[in-house]
């Protein structure tokens, strides 16, 4: 773990530092019933499970809003102006108190009943939405995804907004940006996108017949255990487990979960999956565990971890000096690629071409997946678009975005399970992951210029220790913007992520 030589802020903070203690050990048994939830959980027990994660749900913000933590926290911060009372303290004291009172702020807006009601919904939702896909019939989901539109709305009249009521749902999951600085910073990236996207869908697309061949569960199993073991993951720290949907969940810095999916015929899904699922678990393991249940023992946002997750995947994953180091290994593991040349498979593990499902795009189109859902989303939210109309709206939009037009709604509005758990406001971190992720890059790269002949010999210990001095050990000390500025000494703009594909895709 980080040798700190700053004394942790929960000494200071004593009984505010406690209760938020007992609050994150809550949190963290909701994340395990989660897990627990997605990868053992008998179909039998899904609504009980369902109605334990809401009513855990209820006590948490419950515990979170009690005059107790009110109290505690009013002997350091005025509650109404956010202004520190005591003098004396250190930056990072004073971060974690904004912090607080920023969290606080947000809670005390939300009545329990809502939140207890909330839950409720979205754990009834969340399974019939599951049984939706598996029909692909929108119907019988479209009237719970109307309750839980409805539930955002009042949700964002509860939190309080200046334009527009997607501003309070977005600064749930990122804080430092505004709705309309999102949508310049969007606009920037589809600009710089199309032309590239119609570039190489001009171009001749290289064969990946080689990574649709199938390849058995457990081989894929064994190559993804191996590749996890390169990783500079900690063993005694985090696990790799499967489960439907790939996700991470971390319930302590010492405790974190990844989980990965096989599919017959697509095992790069499989090792690509691993790869962005360890960026989150290492995120997680770089927290200073002397600061758990302190604000500087959190990430920053979901925009900042998405960036993490991003970076080790894309950024590390999919270069060459990666594939020279660990395509000898999956050579050895699947036969049938010892006949392919690594400057091959590395071509086709880059075919660009617009796909309908999210979590299986390219590089270059993931991006515009993030944007019809963020258009979308914001015309659900301020009413413009209804519910029923939104598998329709959906087509256009992607047929707009991406030339393609699903053919049922398994592969169109129903593909992703975010708003049936009631998370509007989270999918514009995706893509913002991705250009937090490029410009943390460039100033890594600018760093380390030998990064690519450490990496093919399989050196990647320095690239986790390099995130986690600049970005992991410091939790929520600075925005996710004031972090960017901090590292790469500039704002978030989409024109590192466009310059980063070009220079790629140019020399393919």
């Amino acid at each position: 773990m980080v040798e700190h030589t700053q004394k942790p802020v929960s000494l200071r903070f004593g009984k505010l530092a406690t209760l938020s203690k007992e609050i994150h050990t809550w949190q963290s048994i909701l994340s395990l019933l989660h897990w627990d939830q997605e990868t053992y959980l008998p179909q039998g027990g899904i609504v009980p499970r369902s109605e334990q994660i809401a009513q855990l749900s209820h006590l948490i913000h419950q515990k979170r809003t009690a005059p107790a933590f009110r109290r505690e926290l009013g002997e350091w911060v005025d509650l109404k102006t956010g202004r520190i009372k005591k003098k004396g303290l250190s930056f990072r004291e004073r971060s974690a108190l904004a912090e607080w009172h920023r969290d606080w702020l947000r809670d005390t807006r939300l009545p329990a009943s809502f939140v207890k009601k909330f839950s409720e919904l979205t754990a009834q939702a969340s399974n019939v939405w599951a049984e939706a896909k598996r029909q692909n019939n929108f119907s019988l989901f479209a009237p719970f995804l109307e309750k839980i539109v409805a539930y955002n709305q009042k949700k964002a009249e509860l939190l309080g907004f200046e334009k527009h009521p997607y501003e309070a749902l977005l600064l749930t999951y990122e804080p430092s940006l505004s709705a309309r600085a999102i949508e310049k910073i969007f606009a920037e990236l589809e600009k710089g996108l199309r032309p590239l996207l119609n570039s190489l869908l001009d171009a001749i697309s290289p064969d990946t017949s080689f990574l649709e061949k199938r390849v058995g569960d457990d081989k894929q199993w064994a190559l993804g255990e191996l590749l996890a073991s390169k990783l500079p993951l900690d063993p005694s720290y985090s696990r790799l487990d499967r489960s439907v949907h790939p996700f991470s969940t971390a319930m302590h810095p010492q405790d974190s979960r990844i989980t990965t999916r096989i599919l017959p015929n697509r095992f790069l899904s499989n090792l690509l999956a691993i790869l962005h699922e360890a960026g989150h678990s290492l995120y997680e393991m770089g927290l200073p565990a002397e600061e758990f249940g302190t604000p500087l023992g959190e990430a920053v946002s979901l925009s900042i971890h998405e960036s993490q997750s991003r970076f080790w995947e894309t950024f590390i994953g999919l270069s060459l000096p990666f594939w020279k180091f660990f395509y000898p290994f999956v050579q050895e593991a699947i036969p049938h690629l010892q006949k392919v040349p690594l400057l091959a498979f590395y071509r086709g593990i880059h075919r660009v071409h617009p796909s309908f499902i999210r979590i299986e795009a390219d590089e270059v189109t993931y991006p515009l997946h993030i944007l019809l859902r963020f258009d979308l989303e914001k015309r659900l939210i301020d009413g413009t678009l209804r519910v029923n109309d939104l598998p329709e709206a959906w087509n256009q939009k992607m047929h707009s975005l991406l030339g393609i037009t699903p053919s049922h709604a398994g592969e169109g509005c129903l593909q992703d399970i975010h708003w049936s758990l009631g998370s509007f406001g989270y999918f514009p971190t995706y893509a913002l992951g991705n250009l937090f992720a490029a410009q943390f890059f460039q100033t890594f790269t600018k760093e380390h210029r030998d990064w690519e002949k450490r990496v093919e010999k399989g050196d990647l210990l320095f690239i986790r220790d390099w995130l986690r001095k600049n970005i992991h050990s410091l939790g929520k000390t600075y925005s996710g913007e004031e972090l960017l500025e901090r590292v790469t000494g500039a704002p978030l703009s989409a024109k590192p992520y466009c310059a980063y594909l070009q220079a790629k895709y140019k020399n393919l």
